[in-house]
């Protein structure tokens, strides 16, 4: 609440140990605990869901070994030592939130940076964070730090370090903070974890209140991730693994009803679990299952937050155990129309993303995304050839996808260069998508879902407006063209790179990104290749399969600019940052790259 400057005065005057203990005897009065024995802050502070007048501040405070309600003073000012304090009041943290809490502190003025912490009755005070409300309507620049997939025992979180370090204003996080695999070695990503001491807890699966809560708090106990929270304001959307991997409304691929119980039971235990340890707004309706929100950077750029996942998802074709991984109910869904009654949206939430696209007066119409927007069609032969070699990987079969990939890529490069005239009757039928069809590879992303995501690009087309999704999920980095399924270009997208989890290079495609993106015909067509769309996909522009690091996203009126940002390791805390690729897109709608 904002107060009085006679209330601010006092409180500058009285923020010390011994009058901070005099002040729980104040709470005291007023029925709470008069505990002053110390809490502990052993999770640092974080700001989130910003507004123009309003930020939400979170933090952990419990006394050790204790149950026992801990009271708290949270003060938010305009300068590090508290001397100008603009806001302020009291709060508990409670055995029912699992000791975590959340204040929204109003009465702030916009595009301003502040101050802020918490301090309980023996005088503890909590580090001191750095948060930010969103701009006035004429704001002229905003810098973006966009992450995902943070798998804790894969490595270190050094692209959180970098950003933290960076002059980024703002965290964008697309989902998987968390992923709820247990720690057996075998699971996805914990090979290196006991040398780097980085074991997960608790060691199962995570399924019940007690376990999510111990997977976010040993996520949150990293120092890196304390950094960037206690240095700028979250925005936050959820993935499949803060529930479980693959996840939609009614399952998930990695839930097991017979050993891990309801599925809707587990779910509500990890959106619950969430919205404690985040710093995001609760929906004014109390549904912690509905988390679509939008944010308007002034009149620069609205962003759109989506679930993808949880709120509207029907169960992917890939999930139903198909020889075929799918593609066979995809094609055919496809191809008669009956796909367009699957949906990866609800018709609520589309029609909430379209109205507000359609009435938004900023510049540009920003999605916050979960999963790959962009078609990301590879040619059948080249997946065909690559299937088969996963199946029975020897030299010969090695020695096809390689052959196939060359193939196709030097059809692309002979049209490019000499016109369709110039190809033989095979590179003909090989660039011919009714000879040699296109097939989405992960039927979990957009792509699996085509018609719900045409009907929403084909209003966004004639609403006419600019459209950017930033997206996660993969855990590779991709700049591409957001197309309709007639090859209408209606945005682009820029996919941040994995804070940790691995990505292509893990099951041996590192060295695909040249072929994928066409920039492996550099040497051929110079720089023509470069955002042509000469590689693999059609609608990939820049694509890079080896590292992990984030995005950092910078928007003014004229352009958006995307610097993919890489860390050279994660198995160790001594690293390198260093910015890999700069796609910068006009207003015009025209790309450049550095």
């Amino acid at each position: 609440m904002s107060q009085t400057k006679h209330r601010r005065e006092f409180i500058v005057k009285t923020a010390t140990a011994l009058t901070a203990v005099a002040a729980g005897s104040i709470l005291s009065a007023c029925g709470s605990s008069d505990s002053t024995r110390p809490a502990e802050f052993r999770y640092g502070v974080a700001s989130g869901d910003p507004l123009s007048d309003r930020v939400i501040l979170w933090t952990h405070a419990r006394i050790a070994d204790s149950t026992e309600t801990v009271n708290l003073r949270w003060q938010v000012a305009t300068d590090a030592g508290f001397a100008n304090i603009v806001a302020w009041g009291r709060t508990t943290a409670t055995a029912d939130s699992g000791f975590t809490v959340k204040v929204d502190a109003a009465g702030l003025s916009a595009g301003t940076r502040y101050f802020y912490r918490f301090t309980d009755n023996a005088g503890v005070v909590s580090t001191v964070g750095t948060t930010r409300t969103l701009p006035a309507s004429n704001v002229s620049r905003v810098k973006l730090a966009v992450f995902s997939c943070s798998l804790y025992s894969a490595g270190y979180f050094n692209a959180y370090d970098a950003a933290a370090k960076s002059d980024a204003e703002y965290a964008i996080h697309l989902g998987d903070y968390i992923y709820e695999y247990g720690a057996d070695p075998a699971k996805f990503g914990n090979t290196d974890a006991v040398t780097l001491g980085r074991v997960t807890a608790p060691a199962n699966d995570i399924v019940t209140l007690d376990d999510y809560r111990t997977r976010y708090a040993r996520y949150r106990s990293d120092a890196s991730l304390q950094a960037l929270h206690a240095r700028m304001p979250f925005i936050t959307i959820w993935d499949d693994h803060e529930f479980a991997n693959n996840a939609y409304v009614g399952g998930a691929e990695n839930h097991d009803s017979t050993t891990q119980g309801d599925w809707a039971t587990r779910k509500n235990i990890a959106a619950r679990v969430y919205h404690e340890w985040l710093p995001i707004r609760t929906d004014a309706s109390g549904d912690v299952l509905k988390i679509y929100r939008r944010f308007d950077f002034g009149k620069l750029l609205t962003l759109h937050m989506l679930d993808t996942r949880i709120e509207g998802r029907d169960r992917q074709y890939d999930n139903y155990g198909d020889a075929d991984g799918g593609i066979a109910r995809y094609a055919a869904g496809l191809s008669t129309g009956s796909d367009a009654g699957r949906r990866m949206i609800s018709a609520t939430q589309q029609s909430w993303l379209t109205d507000g696209i359609g009435n938004s007066a900023a510049a540009w119409q920003f999605l916050g995304n979960q999963d790959i927007m962009a078609r990301m069609w590879f040619p059948a032969s080249v997946l065909q050839a690559q299937n088969t070699a996963f199946a029975n990987p020897t030299a010969a079969n090695q020695a096809a996808v390689g052959q196939s990939i060359t193939d196709y890529l030097t059809a692309k490069a002979t049209r490019a260069a000499a016109g369709a005239a110039a190809l033989t009757p095979t590179q003909t039928a090989l660039l011919d998508a009714g000879t040699n069809p296109r097939i989405p590879y992960n039927l979990d992303a957009w792509d699996g879902y085509p018609l719900n995501r045409e009907a929403i690009l084909q209003t966004v087309k004639a609403q006419g407006k600019k459209l950017v999704t930033l997206s996660g999920d993969s855990h590779n980095a991709w700049f591409a063209h957001v197309t309709t399924l007639a090859g209408e270009k209606v945005g682009v997208e820029f996919a941040a790179s994995s804070v940790t989890a691995p990505g292509f290079e893990a099951v041996g495609l590192g060295a695909l990104a040249s072929s994928l993106d066409g920039s492996a015909l550099v040497p051929q067509l110079g720089s023509a290749a470069i955002g042509a769309g000469l590689g693999l996909v059609d609608d990939l522009s820049y694509a890079d399969t080896i590292r992990r690091g984030y995005l950092q996203v910078t928007v003014t009126s004229a352009e958006v600019k995307g610097e993919y940002v890489f860390v050279d390791t994660v198995t160790s805390r001594t690293y390198t940052a260093a910015i890999g690729k700069t796609v910068s897109v006009a207003q015009s709608g025209a790309v450049t790259y550095a």
